[in-house]
């Protein structure tokens, strides 16, 4: 007998249940949270997006969010060789652009404020392949995806149930 995943039953954990169903809760916070993933995506290339969501994803430990921001990615045509590697860019730094590096480093630098904010290298680097505009909208990107792992992790969302197809955030 197999889950919906393909995996033996008898091997797995079960799937938790989530705390709560934040989203009709807080309808009018979900609805302003959707706007705003809307408007932080404009003008940046959808793949690098979702390498920023999934490091960010990582990072907070969002398994909602790194179920949903992989399948996009593969959705989008990103290989499983780069979201694989992206927990270990700092050692596979060759399988992403220099571009795509600025933005990683930036992203862990936001995500962990604690870490010492967000270092002057860290956010020149980024100025250097992104201009004024599209660094702003990365930097609403990743403060987005953060806020989304926060909802998720929070409410214990249950991931395994994306499909590609279903609303983005």
């Amino acid at each position: 007998m197999t889950n919906e995943h393909d995996h033996p039953t008898s091997e797995y954990a079960p799937e938790h249940s989530p705390r709560m169903q934040w989203a009709e809760l807080a309808p009018d916070v979900f609805k302003a949270m959707v706007r705003l993933e809307t408007a932080s995506r404009k003008g940046l290339d959808p793949i690098l997006a979702e390498l920023v969501k999934i490091r960010a994803s990582q990072l907070n430990h969002c398994a909602f969010c790194l179920d949903m921001h992989t399948k996009d990615a593969l959705a989008a045509g990103e290989s499983v060789e780069r979201i694989v590697q992206l927990s270990a860019w700092e050692e596979s730094r060759h399988f992403y652009t220099e571009k795509e590096v600025a933005a990683i480093e930036l992203t862990e630098a936001v995500t962990v404020l604690t870490d010492g904010f967000v270092p002057d290298d860290v956010y020149e680097k980024a100025a250097k392949h992104f201009d004024e505009a599209e660094l702003a909208q990365l930097i609403a990107a990743i403060t987005v995806i953060n806020a989304w792992n926060r909802f998720s992790v929070a409410t214990r969302m249950v991931p395994g149930h994306y499909a590609p197809s279903d609303t983005k955030h």
